[in-house]
């Protein structure tokens, strides 16, 4: 593994902990594992999608998929619905509640993000202004299958 790639690990990992870490101090409900929020954006993206699809987009086992979308179900956050095709199949859309949950989910996120990226110095914060086009092709790069 090469320094760049273990460094950038390493930060993400950082940022993802250091985030949800000062969220959870205000916001209780931030206890939602990431897998389930993942999920939840997934489906506000593409909706409705059948189990299958989802865990192919996720790209976790079906039977973990099937578990976090019962788990939302119960919260309220995920709904059911049936395919008009096919009535033994299920299809699954984020409930107004869900979306509600996502929105403050974001508009949380990017308050504290902002916040901090206040505190760099004006070529900090260019620099990761100038950082994220490269980061969002690093993303589209992750999401292609391995061969």
């Amino acid at each position: 593994m090469s320094d760049e790639a273990r460094t950038l690990t390493d930060v993400v990992t950082r940022l993802r902990r250091a985030l949800r870490t000062s969220i959870r101090a205000d916001w209780p409900w931030e206890s939602l594992p990431m897998a389930q929020v993942e999920l939840l954006q997934t489906l506000a993206e593409r909706p409705p999608m059948k189990v299958g699809d989802l865990a192919s987009a996720l790209r976790l086992a079906p039977n973990t998929v099937s578990g976090l979308v019962s788990q939302l179900i119960d919260s309220g956050l995920v709904v059911r619905g049936g395919d008009p095709k096919d009535r033994r199949v299920a299809r699954l859309s984020v409930s107004p509640r869900g979306h509600e949950q996502l929105l403050v989910w974001q508009r949380e996120h990017e308050k504290r993000i902002g916040a901090a990226l206040g505190k760099l110095e004006a070529s900090e914060r260019e620099d990761v202004v100038r950082a994220l086009k490269a980061l969002d092709h690093l993303v589209e790069h992750l999401a292609e299958p391995t061969a």
